[in-house]
């Protein structure tokens, strides 16, 4: 069996200073309240109505408690609610006739003579209001702590769901990457074998690149710049001067954040779709514009025989949507493919 809860745990909160404050205050409003008793005569007087009261209030206070604690470990899930909420009635019932029948006896005991005006009645309501105002404090601190440790759980796995969707999504660029460098690589291999080796050896930086962020969810975008520059070699090596990529980032802008890869994916997209020749060459511009990453290309579609499944600009779209409540913007006329992406925590005057 595992290690057994520990009170605390059990009730839902601390008690102690409950206990401490709590009995006294009580067992001082229980005689002014059901018992007529008056303060008329002065504190030290009414002493011995705070003793009787006090006596009465530890018992069916902690005998309450031992039942709570008692049956929470015994029906500790939420499906066993209303088993234990029902058990827990029949316990304080049972537990207050027999301290009820006790402490009366030792009320005579004691030699404390009944107060004038006051019935058995008054007795009885005193005493259940003890035990139905100790319960219900109880309970509800009980069932608070229990619906703050749902809220609490629920965000927790909100958060894993969100990462794990995130994994998902990132782990879609890296086959996409390699299977595009490795189609590129069968053009240049029988063309130019030494220029195939150099650009496997920048390759491997970049597939390096690529395995040192998997894990990080945000990059600034001077790192992420750094990495296009060594792909746009790759892409230069395949098509010389008839691709042509015009980068202008101030210097204030790059401590700003984007999603990984996102700028790769975007310049790969005009590559797969665009017509890239010497009569049409593809040019690709990158620039900043109201705290945003703006990339744009002149549009030259290829005719494919299927349709693009626009797969990379959703991924870039759903990753986004976990750090940033702003859209990636695509806007697309008869001569440029434009998509605009916010950067993450970017300042004023950017």
């Amino acid at each position: 069996m595992g290690k057994q809860k520990n009170v605390k745990e059990v009730l839902g909160f601390d008690d102690t200073w409950f206990l401490i404050l709590g009995i006294p205050a009580l067992s001082f409003c229980i005689p002014l309240l059901f018992f007529k008793a008056t303060l008329a005569d002065g504190l030290v007087a009414y002493f011995p109505e705070w003793g009787v009261a006090m006596m009465y209030t530890v018992a069916y206070w902690m005998s309450c408690r031992t039942i709570f604690i008692y049956f929470r470990r015994r029906f500790p899930g939420q499906q066993e609610t209303r088993k234990r909420i029902i058990y827990v009635s029949l316990a304080v019932l049972a537990i207050y006739t027999v301290v009820n029948w006790s402490l009366d006896h030792v009320h005579v005991l004691l030699g404390v003579p009944q107060r004038e005006g006051v019935t058995d009645f008054d007795y009885t309501v005193g005493t259940l209001m003890i035990v139905a105002l100790v319960s219900t404090l109880y309970e509800s601190a009980f069932l608070y702590d229990r619906w703050r440790r749902a809220i609490v759980e629920a965000e927790k796995l909100k958060r894993e769901n969100i990462e794990s969707q995130l994994e998902g999504l990132k782990s879609q660029v890296n086959p996409h990457f390699l299977f595009n460098s490795l189609n590129t690589l069968t053009y240049i291999i029988p063309e130019d074998p030494e220029r195939a080796v150099h650009f496997v050896q920048k390759l491997s930086k970049v597939y390096r690149y690529i395995l040192e962020i998997r894990d990080k969810k945000l990059i600034s975008l001077e790192e992420e710049l750094n990495f296009l520059q060594a792909y746009l070699f790759l892409v230069r090596e395949r098509f010389g001067d008839n691709f042509r990529a015009e980068l202008r980032v101030p210097d204030e802008a790059l401590n700003l954040q984007l999603v990984p890869l996102s700028l790769q994916i975007l310049f790969e997209n005009a590559v797969k779709h665009n017509i890239i020749s010497d009569e049409r060459p593809l040019r690709i511009e990158l620039w900043i514009e109201n705290q945003r990453l703006v990339v744009r290309n002149n549009l030259q579609r290829k005719r494919q025989a299927m349709p693009s499944t626009n797969l990379g600009l959703q991924n870039i779209r759903n990753r986004y949507a976990f750090f940033s409540e702003e859209k990636v913007d695509v806007i697309e006329t008869k001569e440029f493919f434009t998509v605009s992406l916010p950067l993450i925590g970017a300042p004023v005057g950017v």
